[in-house]
């Protein structure tokens, strides 16, 4: 794989800070919505997991600033459903989506020398991980 250039990376951390704005929305949208007794307990989960993207959505922000980037404020529309199991699965496809993108950008920036860079995002990819794992539980994965 090529080596990425550093107005790449910025490009790169800028649609992970749209995503991450997407999230935080998703996930509010989806704990206002979702029914059933079976819900309540990842109900309080998702918005643990909005605050969370919010967080970190102001670490990449910051990041692309320091690195003489300009963070975005455009976001991918976040997806809903009427059906509780259908929405969690979009959650989870979502993190997924992160999990890889996160550690392709953990490579992408120590390639770049910008090691403190690589940690913030391995604190993300943390989490997010974290976050899979919570609705996998929830619908039973």
């Amino acid at each position: 794989m090529a080596k990425v250039t550093k107005k790449q990376l910025l490009e790169l951390l800028n649609k992970d800070l749209g995503l991450e704005y997407t999230a935080c929305v998703q996930y509010t949208q989806h704990q206002g919505v979702l029914k059933g007794a079976m819900y309540q307990s990842i109900q309080k989960e998702l918005i643990i997991h909005a605050q969370e993207e919010l967080g970190h959505a102001t670490i990449l922000a910051g990041q692309i600033d320091y690195l003489g980037g300009v963070p975005t404020v455009i976001m991918p529309l976040p997806k809903i459903s009427s059906d509780s199991i259908k929405m969690l699965r979009q959650d989870l496809a979502g993190e997924n989506d992160a999990i890889a993108r996160y550690i392709a950008r953990v490579r992408q920036a120590e390639e770049l020398d910008l090691y403190h860079l690589a940690q913030q995002l391995r604190t993300i990819l943390a989490v997010e991980q974290e976050h899979a794992m919570d609705i996998e539980q929830a619908i039973g994965k």
